[in-house]
């Protein structure tokens, strides 16, 4: 029959086939390409979720029996607010980010057992951040929460590393973003640091006192000494006591009326 149609006809019954063909595998899909950082997980409708894993790049699935979910194996970053006691009884919120991915071999079996990233977030990582946070803040007192902090980062980390391995989500780092405590607290720590500021003062003024009198003393006995160290050179020279006479003179000689010696001059008799 194709014998009998035209050339132009052909081509057109040709291209209608091609564009029939392109609509079908269009809609029955079987080509699945699997993104950067990211792994693509396979359901089968008659076995369920498949051991292999696809990795990066193109891939075919059986159109009708197979399904492809990717999930993300890159880096991810989340703030969480945990609410805690310490280990002197103090309420403690501690605000934290974890970086975290998931095990790329193992998403198959993530998937299966909790779902996509935002269930690992609400049922995996979330509730163990919070139980390893309460863990590790009963062992600090609120005050070494505040100069150990570093300390508190690091149990935070090896806890939360153990809780997650064992969902195979891996945890790349913690970083505590706020400690607060409660408000009584905060007050009294406040009062605490004024008191201490206070009596720092007090003790400064203290000093500043004891100081400026061992100063004034030891004044005092530098004049005295000077006095006595002049008088006893006075007592001796009797000549440095008309100098030191000549030296406080105004240079006016006093009027004697009745007669008398005249200041300064010592005028020998024979």
């Amino acid at each position: 029959m194709l014998q009998n149609i035209p050339t132009g006809g052909k081509v057109v019954i040709g291209g209608v086939l091609l564009f029939i063909a392109l609509i079908i595998i269009l809609l029955i899909n079987p080509i699945v390409i699997i993104g950067a950082g990211q792994r693509g997980v396979v359901f089968n409708n008659t076995s369920g979720i498949q051991e292999k894993v696809l990795g990066e790049g193109l891939h075919f699935r059986t159109p009708f029996i197979e399904s492809v979910k990717t999930l993300s194996v890159q880096v991810q970053k989340d703030e969480i607010q945990a609410q805690a006691a310490s280990k002197d009884l103090q309420t403690v919120t501690t605000k934290i980010v974890v970086n975290w991915h998931l095990d790329s071999s193992r998403v198959n079996k993530i998937y299966q057992e909790v779902g996509d990233e935002k269930a690992v977030v609400d049922r995996i990582l979330i509730p163990n951040t919070n139980e390893v946070v309460k863990a590790a803040t009963a062992k600090f007192t609120a005050e070494e929460l505040l100069t150990k902090r570093e300390s508190l980062k690091l149990a935070i980390d090896e806890g939360l590393t153990v809780r997650l391995k064992t969902y195979n989500v891996v945890l790349d780092d913690v970083s505590i973003v706020d400690i607060d405590f409660s408000k009584e607290f905060n007050d009294a720590i406040e009062a605490k640091a004024a008191a201490i500021q206070k009596a720092q003062k007090a003790e400064n003024d203290l000093r500043r006192i004891e100081i400026e009198a061992k100063q004034t003393i030891e004044s005092a006995k530098a004049q005295a000494e000077s006095i006595r160290i002049q008088s006893a050179a006075l007592a001796e020279n009797q000549r440095l006591v008309e100098w030191e006479a000549v030296k406080k003179w105004n240079g006016v000689l006093p009027q004697y009326q009745l007669g008398g010696a005249t200041p300064f001059v010592n005028i020998p008799t024979r």
